[in-house]
Parts: C-alpha cells; sequence; structure tokens
C-alpha cells in the first residue's frame, strides 16, 4: 500500500462523523450491496460472522418511522410505560464514573448548544430526541441483529462490521448516523422487519447524504490524544 492509498483510508476514517441531517436523495441498491459486501469482510470469532442485516427503505421505513415515534411519544407523556421498552442488553452502565461522563456531558451540551436548546427545555429536548426515530431523515435505515444464542463476543465482530459499513460509506460520498437509540423499541423493529423470534436487535445506521446546509452537521466530537489512552509496553 503507497501513501496516496494510506491518506485515503485515514482520510475515510477521520473525516466519518455522526450525521444528524440528511437529504431525501434516495441511495442506489447497488451501493448498498457494494458497501456491505466491502464490510463483510470485519474480522469475527471462529469465522461464525453473526451479523445480519436488514436494509429499510420507502414503506417499510414509514412504517417503522411512524410506530416507533408514536411509541416514543406516548413514553414521553407516560414515563411509566418505560417498562414495555427495555433494551436487551446494557448499552450504557447503571452507575457513570469520570472521565467518561464529563465526556458524554460535553457531547450532549455541546450538541444542544448549536442547536440553542437550553438546560430545563424539556419539550426541545424531546423533539431532538425524537429525531433518532425519524432517522434524521435519512432514506436507509440499516438494522443489525444476532442471533439470540450468540455470546457477547459476537456483539464485538458486530462491531467491527458496523465500523466497516460506516468508513466503506463515507469512501463513496455517503455519511451515516449509528444509533443504539432504536435497542428500547426493539419489539417494534423486529416486528415491522418480520425478524424471527431467535434474533436480538444490535444496533441502527442511518444512511444517506449529509445535508451540507444543516448546523447540526458541522457539531464534531473531539478525541482524546494518545497520550491518555495508550500505554507502551517493552
Amino acid at each position: 500500500m503507497n501513501m496516496d492509498q494510506v491518506r485515503y483510508v485515514d482520510d475515510a476514517i477521520t473525516s466519518r462523523h455522526s450525521v444528524r441531517a440528511f437529504l431525501n436523495t434516495p441511495v442506489d441498491t447497488q451501493t448498498i450491496k457494494d458497501i456491505l459486501s466491502v464490510a463483510c469482510r470485519a474480522p469475527s470469532g471462529t469465522n461464525t460472522q453473526p451479523w445480519k442485516v436488514y436494509v429499510v427503505t420507502g414503506k417499510k421505513r414509514t412504517e417503522m418511522i411512524d410506530r416507533v415515534c408514536t411509541a416514543q411519544l406516548e413514553l414521553y407523556q407516560k414515563p411509566e410505560l418505560s417498562e414495555q421498552y427495555k433494551e436487551t442488553f446494557a448499552y450504557y452502565p447503571e452507575t457513570w464514573i469520570s472521565p467518561f461522563i464529563d465526556r458524554r456531558r460535553e457531547n450532549g451540551w455541546g450538541l444542544y448548544g448549536l442547536l440553542q436548546i437550553q438546560k430545563g427545555e424539556k419539550e426541545k429536548m424531546a423533539a431532538q430526541q425524537l429525531r433518532n426515530f425519524q432517522l434524521f431523515d435519512a432514506p436507509v435505515a440499516l438494522y443489525f441483529t444476532v442471533n439470540k444464542i450468540m455470546g457477547i463476543g459476537a456483539k464485538m465482530d458486530i462491531s467491527m462490521m458496523l465500523q466497516n459499513v460506516m468508513i466503506a460509506a463515507k469512501a463513496r460520498g455517503l455519511d451515516t448516523c449509528p444509533q443504539a437509540a432504536w435497542n428500547h423499541f426493539h419489539p417494534i423493529v423486529l416486528d415491522v422487519l418480520g425478524a424471527p423470534d431467535d434474533e436480538d436487535l444490535v444496533c441502527t445506521i442511518a444512511l444517506g447524504y449529509a445535508d451540507p446546509d444543516h448546523i447540526v452537521n458541522t457539531f464534531i466530537t473531539p478525541r482524546e490524544p494518545i497520550e491518555n489512552f495508550t500505554v507502551f509496553v517493552e
């Protein structure tokens, strides 16, 4: 691999970020197939390749958004309904500690600040949260599932495949937003998908062309310098 190729790969990785406003421009089906063909080269334990991907567009996308947004609005009005919408695995810790909680807060308030949402403005926060379930207007949704019999390692495998999807999409001029928020509504999602009972939802990716004029897409999260997370042992 020459240095030009290295730069292309590095640029695809470093230019990727979570896009939260998309154009309604359709994405060619063959392009999606090409992305998934590349992404499935991700490693997996003993080559189990545990991922399954549902590509949702058109009427099914509309149905998915309508049903999940309705559930989210009901949940906002009646928080006690949260018992009906529990994720199948804990994405976040029950107890937060520094520096993770500090980064989380910086991320949240950085985004809200850009959108001029002030602390305590619950209605505006709820509206922004709902945008997750509108796929930020992306024309394509990718839902990743795994067979329930598989262990935690399968989720690690799928995570590597997810990264490949996002980088392969970026290399083709597309943008993405990985979303764990949908996991709370996995019964609805899996029903709309027609998925069998032995599957669990792991993650969702919104896929499409970023809206270059929307201010939310100027929000780029920082990264820690390598000195803060790397230990060289000789």
